[in-house]
């Protein structure tokens, strides 16, 4: 990677000199219908500025109520993540001023998280597993959202102005702090993303946030600091804030490790301050000095009691955890005699989940896993689509698979159906009457479609007769042909052999 205005060492000569240090605050938010202090909608996409209240605006005298729900998923996520549930945790003010905090202060969660000491274990690309450690999963209200016009990709650097969408304002949040990543040399950039990647299919299975990084609802902000091979205390860290994607998260890290080896080496001084990461090349740049934790004066907000978590409803909602993805990839790829490539292929296509939900409308996993991962992954790469985000769902993939299977569709017309169901022409059986498609099952039009075609093919019919039985293909061709490929390609060739003796 060449970034023209900064000074980058080669990976590689980073790594003979520095160790790199990570952590990695993950900001997750919740699929509640309501904001987290008060009962204002949490709907995304919705007119900018319609979703507010006294509460989200910070108006005077209004007071917040905390959200049980917003709780609840707070501890389903802590206990994913083998965090202890705190039965008492607390509220604090973190105070600031900045355009997209109305009441200049956020509401958060300072030394009383509400879970805090677990871990998660992710898998790296050639199947070693990394434990990363947990210090706390703790919560807080999002901020309101800033549209910065005239910057790259509706970001602050080069932007001219910005505007300010208070619907954001006062949605949950789960803000996932890691301890520091020790140890990860090389690999430090890929255990990032494979720990982001983990988390975030981990917060999805739960049912608490759909995990959108491209919609705001997964955002990262990334820690990296070198210190030389040996030492043991921390160089200064640097703060990417805002990272939306998974490449994205890799990236950062691996420039800020080159960025700041070639700082060190030119015996430059590694500020504490945040970076903004840039989508055109992969490079961060300056943003603000970072502040301590005691520059945020915080405090216990006055307006919010504690919150008691009783083990009683720890254990409740312990019971309603769902298998989680990784044992569920486990038992799946056992079942369906996968090897590890071929898993990993079909959760990289975003596949797998696909095919599942497939089965369980009653296809068979080989006939799912062929309609997801060939046909309808190339419609998908035809239109820049994300596989999950094609018009047709595992439900309507099965119907096709059945009908197929019944013999009312052949593999060609099945397509065709598929394809109506894509353009928004109705589901598989109205695209399937709309569209003429069904398997003719006239014996009779059949048979005469069969007989033009041997009397059309005299050459055709003295080489089987000969012994050459693969020649009748071209016949089956032609009945196909005359019949706009709706007739059985079996009982064609039963018809052939038939009349062929």
């Amino acid at each position: 990677m060449t970034v023209a205005h900064y000074d980058l060492m080669d990976f590689e000569e980073v790594l003979d000199k520095y160790d790199p240090v990570m952590g990695l605050e993950v900001h997750v938010e919740l699929s509640t219908q309501t904001k987290m202090f008060s009962a204002s909608s949490a709907a995304f996409g919705d007119e900018p500025n319609s979703n507010v209240d006294p509460v989200s605006l910070g108006l005077p005298g209004a007071l917040p109520v905390v959200n049980k729900t917003g709780v609840e998923y707070a501890v389903k996520i802590g206990l994913a993540l083998n965090c202890s549930i705190a039965e008492s945790s607390r509220f604090a003010r973190k105070n600031y001023f900045y355009p997209d905090q109305p009441k200049n202060y956020q509401i958060s969660q300072y030394d009383e998280p509400i879970a805090y000491d677990g871990y998660l274990d992710v898998v790296l690309e050639d199947g070693t597993e990394w434990r990363v450690e947990i210090e706390r999963a703790h919560m807080e209200e999002d901020t309101a959202k800033l549209t910065h016009l005239g910057g790259v990709g509706g970001r602050i650097h080069g932007a001219t102005a910005s505007l300010v969408d208070v619907n954001r304002a006062g949605i949950p949040l789960i803000e996932i702090v890691t301890k520091p990543i020790e140890g990860a040399g090389e690999r430090a950039p890929e255990v990032a993303k494979a720990y982001v990647a983990a988390l975030r299919e981990l917060v999805a299975a739960l049912g608490v946030s759909n995990a959108r990084m491209d919609q705001g609802s997964m955002r990262v902000d990334a820690n990296l600091s070198l210190r030389p091979i040996g030492q043991e205390e921390f160089g200064t860290r640097t703060e990417t804030k805002n990272i939306n994607s998974l490449k994205s998260v890799e990236q950062a890290i691996r420039f800020e490790m080159m960025r700041q080896g070639a700082a060190l080496d030119n015996g430059e001084e590694i500020f504490q301050e945040t970076r903004h990461y840039q989508e055109t090349d992969g490079s961060t740049s300056k943003g603000r000095p970072k502040e301590s934790a005691d520059d945020y004066r915080y405090f216990n907000d006055p307006d919010l009691p504690p919150v008691f978590v009783s083990r009683e409803w720890v254990e409740e909602i312990r019971a309603t955890l769902p298998e989680l993805p990784w044992i569920r990839r486990a038992r799946i790829q056992e079942a369906w005699k996968l090897t590890d490539e071929e898993m990993r292929d079909l959760v990289n296509a975003g596949a797998l989940d696909l095919i599942i939900d497939t089965t369980e409308h009653g296809a068979s996993a080989d006939e799912a896993r062929s309609w997801w991962v060939s046909y309808l992954s190339g419609k998908a790469n035809e239109t820049g689509a994300a596989l999950a985000d094609l018009p047709i769902t595992p439900e309507q993939v099965a119907r096709v698979i059945a009908l197929v299977k019944e013999g009312k569709l052949t593999t060609k017309l099945a397509r065709q159906a598929v394809d109506g169901v894509l353009a928004g022409e109705g589901d598989v059986d109205e695209v399937v009457a709309a569209r003429g498609l069904e398997v003719v099952r006239d014996d009779g039009a059949i048979e005469a479609a069969v007989d033009e075609a041997l009397a059309a093919n005299p050459d055709i019919v003295e080489k089987y007769r000969e012994g050459n039985k693969k020649v009748t293909g071209a016949i089956v061709g032609a009945v196909m042909k005359a019949t706009k490929g709706k007739a059985d390609p079996k009982q064609v060739n039963q018809l052939i052999a038939k009349k062929l003796g």
